[in-house]
């Protein structure tokens, strides 16, 4: 693949972020925003301290939520595009289509899901403000160890396919990845701030809907890039004209 070639697909994988961003912010705007106006006013309810509201709720809301989800879309979606560029035909035959979902799915799955079921999503007014920082750095080295044994699977996988077969070598990379996720899992510091007094359906609710968030961005930015990464590099050949001609694109 020609640089000219893989600066076309970044240029597609960061269109085709800034559309999942649309899309995820919709769901956020709709799934996650009244979960935290909800864990705000428990907060505020709960609170004898009264701070200043330098950002305006509304603002949060509507532009800085745009703009942190846009920003994240666009972001996420050049360097998906560059991750795809070298997977193509290095993890298997599969078409532009098959290979962007494939690697959006498994990307959903190792940068979010692993890392959230550790350590997942909170909504305001949950967790310490002194061990934000703790808090961050184990979450953090959980998503680069998700990624890191996700390649390892998968450079395994291909390993063992001369020998084993293409199923039973997927079955043994998946299994050994579970593994290892498994040990980190058991091995890191387990984090339960929760208040006592936080509804246990609202927390779940938020969890839900920031779950949801990450799989409408994912799951349409695999769908929008693949359909956009397929028309670069496998066009469909010009239909002739009425007179016999064959139309050049200019």
């Amino acid at each position: 693949m020609n640089s000219a070639t893989v600066r076309n697909l970044l240029v597609r994988g960061m269109l085709a972020g800034l559309g999942a961003g649309l899309l995820a912010l919709v769901a956020a705007y709709f799934l996650g925003e009244p979960n935290v106006d909800s864990a705000i006013s428990f907060e505020a309810a709960h609170s004898h301290e009264h701070e200043m509201e330098i950002v305006s709720r509304s603002l949060q809301s509507t532009a800085g939520l745009a703009t942190g989800v846009l920003v994240y879309g666009v972001s996420f979606g050049g360097i998906a595009a560059l991750a795809f560029s070298f997977a193509l035909g290095r993890v298997g035959r599969f078409s532009p289509r098959a290979t962007a979902l494939l690697l959006s799915g498994c990307a959903l799955l190792a940068v979010y899901v692993v890392p959230f079921l550790k350590y997942p999503a909170n909504p305001p007014s949950v967790g310490n403000p002194d061990t934000i920082g703790r808090r961050t750095t184990l979450y953090f080295l959980m998503m680069v160890l998700s990624v890191l044994l996700a390649i390892a699977a998968t450079i395994l996988g291909k390993r063992l396919v001369p020998r084993i077969g293409t199923w039973y070598a997927t079955v043994g990379a998946v299994a050994a990845f579970a593994v290892v996720i498994g040990l980190a899992y058991a091995f890191l510091p387990v984090i339960n701030e929760v208040p006592k007094d936080f509804p246990a359906t609202l927390l779940w609710r938020f969890r839900l809907s920031a779950l949801a968030i990450q799989t409408v961005l994912w799951g349409g930015f695999g769908l929008v890039f693949g359909e956009l990464s397929d028309r670069l590099l496998n066009p469909k050949p010009v239909p002739a004209a009425a007179n016999g001609r064959v139309a050049v694109p200019s």
